[in-house]
């Protein structure tokens, strides 16, 4: 049997040698760009996080803002402790840091890479790398027709994988390419929308603040649907970022939201605290120095920049006696 793969990422190399090592199949890897594995390289600041090290499905599958369903049987076949497994049998020792990210010990997405193109080895299995797909389709004896961009010639196999990613990072060629292959062969495309991306905001206040960066926020979201969620929240030059703001433009996918229709996002930077807690300790904040401007004492309670952004966009006075402006102006901090 000859079995095709379109697409050298984490997925098609894995298909592939997952073929090799259960089969006697011949595999061939296409690959467009000029070597395997690019966003492979990408993962973990170029260290690659290959999976998590915690082992309970049912707490993994919880953590996924949605999918979980859909991963659950994959994840119960294949769980993060025989991922491990499978990269020391293959000779890449791992480590499992603090926050249970697992990564090679040598902390380099090159070594990974390498594993699986060790594991290709010719007659069985072949790399095309540099070579585009530019169509496929299915004959009437089952067999699948690959035109490629280097061969005059198609190439015929008994069975395609399409492992060619999404649209993401377009730049390591996922160009979203396997949607017209699948559409091709008779399937049906789902609408499409971004998700696990960063959020562009209409205010320009935040702009300022890039760079600031909170360990919990509670995000709320409302456009035709509610959503909410807490963790950590960086706030960027064009916007909103890190796993929070992940997570929230996963749910928030499909909801249509646009420049004209914006999606309406609130920030709590205290979920922990409600409101008369946090006016509570910004009053004795005030008592405990008189003296000090307004600035001064939301200072204590958020990063200085902040805290100046906030006077500004109340339009209140930041070098002003924070005594004078008294629990009034307080709470309109507090509601801000």
């Amino acid at each position: 049997m000859k079995i095709a793969i379109i697409g050298g990422g984490a997925s098609g190399l894995m298909a592939a040698v997952t073929i090799t090592e259960t089969s006697k199949a011949e595999v061939t890897v296409i690959e467009r760009n000029t070597a395997p594995g690019r966003k492979i390289l990408l993962t973990g600041g170029g260290r690659c996080n290959l999976t998590t090290g915690l082992t309970d499905i049912h707490e993994i599958l919880s953590r996924y803002p949605r999918g979980g369903r859909f991963l659950s049987s994959a994840m119960r076949r294949f769980p993060p402790a025989a991922v491990c497994d499978w990269f020391e049998v293959h000779r890449m020792p791992l480590k499992t840091e603090d926050d249970n990210r697992v990564f090679p010990r040598s902390n380099n997405g090159h070594d990974v890479v390498s594993v699986f193109k060790h594991l290709l080895i010719p007659p069985q299995a072949r790399l095309m790398t540099n070579t585009s797909v530019s169509s496929v389709t299915k004959q009437s004896d089952g067999q699948f027709v690959i035109n490629l961009s280097k061969r005059v010639h198609p190439l015929l196999v008994d069975r395609l994988i399409i492992a060619t990613g999404g649209q993401a990072y377009r730049q390591t060629g996922s160009t979203g390419d396997g949607y017209t292959f699948a559409a091709a062969l008779g399937h049906t495309i789902t609408e499409l929308a971004p998700s696990l991306s960063g959020l562009v905001v209409s205010e320009r206040w935040p702009v300022k603040l890039s760079g600031l960066s909170f360990t919990s926020a509670k995000l709320t979201a409302k456009h035709n649907h509610r959503f909410s969620l807490t963790g950590p929240l960086i706030l960027t030059h064009n916007g909103l970022s890190g796993p929070a703001i992940f997570a929230l433009s996963s749910l928030i996918a499909h909801q249509h939201f646009s420049p004209t229709e914006p999606l309406d996002l609130t920030i709590d930077l205290f979920p922990e605290q409600n409101r008369e807690e946090l006016l509570n300790q910004l009053t004795a904040t005030t008592a405990n120095g008189p003296r000090r401007n307004f600035r001064n004492v939301l200072s204590e309670l958020v990063p200085k920049r902040l805290a100046d952004i906030i006077c500004r966009e109340l339009k209140t006075d930041p070098d002003r006696n924070a005594a004078e402006a008294g629990r009034c102006e307080f709470r309109r901090v507090v509601d801000w």
